[in-house]
């Protein structure tokens, strides 16, 4: 893959993804629980929604991101039942890779297994902020395989933020514009989003009290 093009692309994804972070207009509520929040709005990349995750964990934004972040045999695979596998597929710098993640199937089998192709890039913001910017590509070691109906990511991440005068706390925000692909009734992927990541906070929560604690 060219270093120049995935180095510009990326870049341009965590802009919008920041640009998401900022904007607080448009969205609109659709669960609320134990302390996360999820809303959505319509999404401008595809004829779907972008989701937009929020929550209070406790833990130092390195903790909660030594959980999410993008590596090879992570935390991420040993906690997280949304996630059966994720690889680095090419390694461009220490910041930026493109990764390939495998789904299980869910909501009670109407989602088959699904595997995401993503151009994944770490920005580190002077606050002290820790964020993952995604965006779907294509890349020749990485055709359709066998088992696995292709997604397709839009623009999407994370931001783990430190909470001014608390230290041992980390206010997560995820994003998720996702194309799950494979002639599904859009009901199913309505219901499915807001229920997943609802679900991440307390999984993660329990991931970063036992690996971190």
């Amino acid at each position: 893959m060219d270093v120049s093009w995935a180095t510009q692309e990326s870049e341009a994804v965590a802009e919008k993804v920041l640009r998401y972070r900022r904007d607080e207009s448009g969205w609109k509520k659709c669960r609320e629980g134990n302390g996360v929040s999820v809303s959505w709005r319509p999404s401008e990349e595809f004829p779907g929604n972008l989701y937009r995750g929020e929550g209070i964990l406790c833990g130092t934004p390195a903790e909660v991101w030594d959980c999410i972040k993008p590596v090879a045999g992570g935390l991420r695979e040993k906690w997280d039942d949304n996630v059966t596998s994720f690889e680095i597929v090419q390694s461009i710098t220490d910041m930026l890779c493109v990764s390939r993640t495998s789904t299980p199937s869910a909501a009670m089998k109407l989602i088959s297994p699904r595997d995401f192709v993503d151009l994944v890039l770490v920005k580190k913001y002077e606050d002290g902020t820790i964020s993952s910017n995604a965006t779907h590509v294509e890349h020749p070691s990485c055709p359709p395989k066998p088992g696995f109906v292709r997604g397709f990511n839009h623009p999407c991440g994370c931001f783990c933020e430190p909470l001014p005068g608390e230290p041992n706390k980390t206010n997560l925000v995820t994003f998720f514009q996702t194309d799950l692909s494979g002639y599904l009734p859009q009901s199913v992927v309505d219901s499915f989003f807001p229920r997943s990541m609802a679900e991440f906070y307390p999984n993660l929560q329990k991931a970063v009290r036992k690996f971190h604690h």
